[in-house]
C-alpha cells in the first residue's frame, strides 16, 4: 500500500484562523464550495517541499483547480490581510523591531513571464538570475512585512518598502551597516524611532551604537534560517513575483500562528 504524503497537515486551530479569512474573501458564483482546507493544505505542502504544481499528490485534489485557487487569493490579496490583521491584534511586542535582507537564487525556469523580469523582481547576476528579499521583524523574530526586489538592489530601497505606514510603529529599530544613510537616520529620528545601525567605514562622522542592543539583531537572521525551511522560499521557482511573495507571506503566517500556539 503507497504511503500517503500529505504530511504535517493543518490542525484544526490552525484551520479556524485561516477559515474565516477565506471565507471573507470567497465570491459567490453558484457553484458547489470546495474543500478549501484540502486545498490549503495543498498549497502548504507546495510550499515546504518546493515541487513542481504537476507533482501535488492526488489527495490534495487536482493539481491545476489548487493552483488556481492559490492564484485567486493571492491576486486578491489574501496573505496580505492576514499578514495585517496579525501585526494589528497586538499580541505580541513591537516597540522594537529589526530589517535586513537576503539574496535567493532562482530556477532557470522561473524566468520567461510578461512584462519582462525586472518588473517580475529578478535581478541578473554572474550566477544566473537572483531576487533579493527585504523582511522586518518584530521583538519576537516574527515577519511583519516583506517586500522582493531584483537580486542587486539597495538595501535603501528595500527600506522605503517595508517600513509601511500601516503597520504598529517602532521604538528602536536595528540594522546592519548596509542600511547607514543619513536619509534613513533622519527619517526615523524624525518618527522618534532610535536607529542602532553601525557606521560604515567611510562615515566622517561618527556616530555610536549600542552593541548590547545590537546583538538582538540576530532575530531577524534567525527568522530567515525559519523562512527558508521552505523550499519554494529557499529558491525562486515562481514566475511572478505575486506568487513567490504569495509564498513568503504564507510561510511568514505560519511561523505566526505556530508562535502564538505555543
Amino acid at each position: 500500500m503507497e504511503a500517503s504524503l500529505a504530511r504535517a497537515l493543518m490542525s484544526d486551530e490552525e484551520w479556524a484562523f485561516f477559515e474565516r479569512f477565506i471565507f471573507a474573501v470567497r465570491a459567490p458564483n453558484g457553484r458547489k464550495p470546495t474543500n478549501h482546507r484540502l486545498v490549503l493544505d495543498g498549497i502548504f505542502w507546495i510550499a515546504r517541499t518546493g515541487a513542481p504544481w504537476r507533482d501535488l499528490p492526488g489527495e490534495f485534489g487536482k493539481w491545476s483547480s489548487v493552483y488556481r485557487q492559490f492564484r485567486r487569493w493571492t491576486l486578491a490579496g489574501l496573505w496580505e490581510d492576514i499578514m495585517e490583521a496579525l501585526n494589528q491584534s497586538g499580541s505580541v511586542p513591537s516597540a522594537l523591531q529589526m530589517i535586513d535582507s537576503t539574496v535567493i537564487r532562482a530556477h532557470h525556469q522561473a524566468a520567461g513571464a510578461k512584462r519582462g523580469t525586472p518588473r517580475q523582481g529578478f535581478g541578473r547576476s554572474r550566477g544566473g538570475f537572483t531576487t533579493k528579499i527585504h523582511l522586518l521583524v518584530n521583538a519576537h523574530g516574527l515577519p511583519m512585512r516583506t517586500e522582493i526586489t531584483p537580486g542587486q538592489t539597495s538595501d535603501y530601497l528595500g527600506f522605503d518598502l517595508v517600513m509601511a505606514d500601516n503597520l504598529p510603529r517602532p521604538s528602536v529599530l536595528l540594522a546592519d551597516r548596509g542600511y547607514d544613510a543619513d536619509k534613513i537616520r533622519d527619517g526615523m529620528e524624525g518618527r522618534n524611532v532610535l536607529p542602532v545601525i553601525p557606521m560604515r567605514k567611510s562615515r566622517k562622522k561618527r556616530i555610536g551604537v549600542d552593541r548590547s542592543l545590537y546583538r538582538l539583531r540576530n532575530l531577524v537572521e534567525r527568522c530567515f534560517n525559519k523562512l527558508k525551511n521552505a523550499r519554494r522560499v529557499a529558491t525562486r521557482y515562481d514566475k511572478t513575483a505575486e506568487s513567490f511573495l504569495g509564498f513568503i507571506d504564507i510561510t511568514s503566517i505560519r511561523l505566526w500562528i505556530r508562535h502564538l500556539s505555543t
